[in-house]
């Protein structure tokens, strides 16, 4: 049972529209009161002037602190300011009446609090479940089937698709040690497809995938499109490994080794010779691609700008200009105000530094994410100024939410299809 609950869809399904209609059904009990001049003016009090504290919320947390790193989207604005509102319209009903309707309207704030958050995460949908949203993993460990030959689990085969393979591929947890780093990262989670999950697997390329901040490492949305290209393409499919780079969801630790954490060396060090070590892959870096959103797309430039001998592709779907970017005095708390040093790593800079012999990458944002759009494209133009194969991809009716991040999945492995040969 607590699995099946961690396991609701939270974005479409049952659990939104029971609150929504929830919502609705208490906003009209609170307003139904007898129209007195007293109750209208009263009302109306309460509704104006919970959407006041609404806008100033949202004035103090995007506009002054930039709690958030990104504009708000229309739809979210309008979701808070409604939800404040409601409150409003519930706090006022806590006067003047009988203990009922203090209990209702009490239950009510609950209500409105819960549907305007499952609202705006819906509009985002990067938080499919109630596991996501809380970053709980909920998938079990992922299990391989154990090679029925010995040289053959030791030796990748060709890339030919088995004759014989599941109808869909497989996602799970995966302990990934820390010898090198020290880094403490939440589970991982891996993806290997219907080609990949019999006895001896043929070699398939890989994708190291990294989440935004704030996030959890979740696999969710590529094993829907991935699935779908391997039933088209024979099984193939590329094995994705999404190692987490966070930590924890209170502070960004920059994809650098710094006082905040080894997570370049993690990520080189630990993730990378665990990859190749535990699962059937390609060697070329032709073959390997690190990708990722938001602060994860920062992170793939910067690893696919700094380590072409490893990864042949990076793609960055609305990923940051460079590390910290939204972070005020990251250069004095991490950098000991040595503001060459910290410019040194971002990623424009390592690509005009580093040559790029055979480099492909994809640069995808929401059509309507002004906030990411100059970073991407300088990264973009840097990119083509070093000699990589770039591309740059605006997806249509998206802005900095899932919308985006499946576009730019669907163009990232676009790119891995056509390095594998595979169309």
């Amino acid at each position: 049972m607590y699995d099946s609950l961690l396991a609701l869809n939270i974005v479409r399904g049952p659990v939104i529209v029971v609150f929504a209609v929830l919502s609705v059904a208490a906003a009209i009990y609170l307003l139904a009161r007898r129209p007195t001049r007293r109750w209208l003016i009263t009302a109306a009090a309460g509704l104006i002037g919970g959407a006041v504290a609404g806008v100033i919320t949202l004035f103090i947390t995007v506009t002054l602190l930039n709690l958030f790193g990104t504009k708000l989207s229309a739809s979210v604005i309008t979701t808070i300011i409604l939800t404040f509102a409601a409150v409003g319209l519930a706090l006022v009903n806590l006067w003047s009446s009988r203990w009922w309707r203090k209990l209702i309207a009490a239950l009510a704030i609950v209500v409105f609090i819960v549907t305007g958050t499952l609202g705006v995460n819906a509009i985002y949908g990067l938080n499919k479940t109630v596991a996501a949203f809380f970053g709980i993993t909920n998938e079990k460990p992922l299990v391989l089937p154990t090679p029925t030959d010995t040289d053959a689990a030791n030796t990748p085969a060709p890339t030919v698709a088995p004759p014989v393979m599941p109808t869909e591929g497989a996602l799970g947890t995966i302990d990934i040690p820390h010898a090198a780093s020290g880094f403490i990262a939440r589970t991982g989670l891996a993806y290997v497809p219907p080609a990949g999950l019999v006895p001896n697997p043929p070699a398939l390329p890989v994708i190291i995938q990294l989440n935004g901040q704030p996030g959890s490492p979740g696999l969710d949305d590529p094993k829907v499109i991935l699935d779908k290209l391997a039933n088209a393409n024979h099984g193939l499919a590329p094995i994705v490994v999404n190692p987490d780079q966070l930590g924890d969801d209170s502070r960004d630790p920059l994809c650098l080794d710094t006082s905040r954490g080894n997570v370049e060396t993690y990520i080189m060090q630990d993730v990378v010779p665990w990859v190749k070590t535990h699962f059937h892959v390609l060697q070329d870096p032709a073959d390997w691609t690190v990708m990722g959103f938001s602060n994860g797309g920062m992170c793939a430039s910067y690893f696919g700008a700094k380590y072409p001998e490893i990864f042949g592709n990076f793609v960055d779907i609305s990923g940051d200009e460079y590390q910290g970017v939204d972070e005020g005095g990251v250069v004095n708390k991490v950098f000991g105000g040595d503001q060459a040093k910290y410019e040194s790593f971002w990623p424009t800079n390592v690509m005009a530094s580093t040559t790029y012999p055979d480099s492909s990458a994809v640069f995808a944002v929401g059509a309507g994410d002004d906030q990411a759009i100059p970073g991407v494209k300088k990264n973009f133009d840097a990119a083509v100024a070093a000699g990589i194969h770039a591309t740059y991809v605006e997806i249509p009716g998206s802005a900095h939410d899932n919308t985006a991040l499946d576009g730019g999945l669907t163009a990232g492995y676009t790119l891995v299809y056509a390095r594998a040969g595979w169309g």
